[in-house]
């Protein structure tokens, strides 16, 4: 007997985008960005700039930030015969090895080397699911080392182009501290320390977590029911003090506000039904799309996404598949510039 098809699809998050509109450099100057306002209770859209985004917070509320760093980790060596090869690390492993992907895949199997320079070199020492490879680096250079004497800052394969001198302050929050993400939680691109100065001043709470954003975020969702796809897990830490802090603002009727779908996805993968967030550090794995019921966000901020990607279907589960996919086409229609380094929605 043939499946019915799934009550949600992933082409129901599938749009057309102008290649025109996906923004291949920031704005300048940081924070000079236009803002969707989607209200999800009526739909009501508004147009406004990003400097404007503190006013849409109440006192008493709090703002969620992820202060994950983003890593240096596009390495560019070459093989053994001389052609180049490309590394893209993931994260480390206990045994001291890295997690990473490769190019040219098919001829990056265990037992490779890419050299990196003179005195560094890195083995392929294992090929794990999912395109990745397990990498063991020789020579007198630490992980970190080697970033910074090889690395560059792995942009969006959908910015097509090298990156420039400005790509790492830029591709980074004004808030990043600890290193470990591969992609930028980019609804945070957006904030300077005088829009955050401004938030503090409404009596808001600036509330820290950690997600490493991996390179899963961009794979595309490939079959029609989301229930088949294999979420990517990334690693997060909610500190004690943020979750208490959380937990005093919700107690007294306090909203959380969510910077991105990295601190939206972190904070529904530490609230219990009952609606308390609890510290602690994993693997965050929940994939979220329709119907989905949130409980600890109340308002989100984030960027315009991929089609049938991950965060477009937990934008969709918050706001509503029709208000979100009628937001995305008034936005086409007014030349939004769309993805890492484009415009913002607040959806409030």
């Amino acid at each position: 007997m043939k499946e019915p098809p799934p009550a949600f699809s992933a082409a129901d998050v599938d749009y057309h985008c102008p290649p025109d509109l996906i923004a291949q450099h920031p704005a300048v100057p940081r924070g000079a960005d236009r803002m969707l306002v989607l209200d999800r209770a009526t739909g009501a859209r508004t147009h406004a700039q990003f400097e404007a985004f503190p006013d849409l917070i109440n006192p008493g509320d709090a703002l969620v930030v992820n202060t994950s760093k983003v890593i240096a980790a596009r390495l560019h060596g070459a093989r053994d015969n001389g052609r180049p090869a490309e590394i893209l690390l993931v994260h480390p492993e206990p045994d001291g090895t890295w997690l990473a992907m490769v190019h040219p895949g098919g001829k990056l199997r265990a037992g490779r080397l890419v050299r990196l320079g003179a005195d560094t070199t890195a083995e392929i020492v294992g090929v794990v699911g999912g395109g990745l490879r397990r990498v063991r680096f020789t020579g007198p250079l630490d992980a970190a080392g080697i970033m910074r004497a090889h690395g560059a800052v792995p942009l969006p394969p959908y910015i097509h182009r090298a990156p420039d001198a400005t790509d790492g302050e830029r591709y980074q929050t004004v808030y990043a501290k600890v290193d470990g993400s591969v992609a930028a939680p980019t609804a945070g691109l957006h904030f300077t320390p005088a829009i955050l100065d401004r938030i503090r001043a409404r009596d808001v709470a600036l509330v820290e977590l950690v997600l490493h954003v991996g390179p899963g975020t961009f794979k595309p969702v490939e079959v029609d029911d989301p229930a088949r796809h294999a979420m990517h897990a990334e690693w997060y830490d909610v500190p004690v003090a943020s979750a208490e802090t959380l937990n005093r603002v919700k107690g007294h009727g306090g909203k959380i506000w969510a910077v991105g779908t990295t601190a939206a996805r972190t904070l529904e993968t530490v609230t219990t039904p009952d609606g308390m967030i609890h510290p602690g550090t994993g693997w965050a794995d929940l994939f979220i799309y329709p119907p989905y019921r949130f409980r600890a966000v109340d308002h989100l901020l984030t960027n315009f996404h991929l089609p049938r990607s991950t965060l477009l279907m937990l934008v969709a589960a918050f706001a509503g598949r029709d208000a979100i996919m009628g937001a995305y086409a008034e936005a086409v229609a007014h030349a939004y510039r769309l993805y890492s380094y484009g415009d913002a929605m607040a959806v409030i």
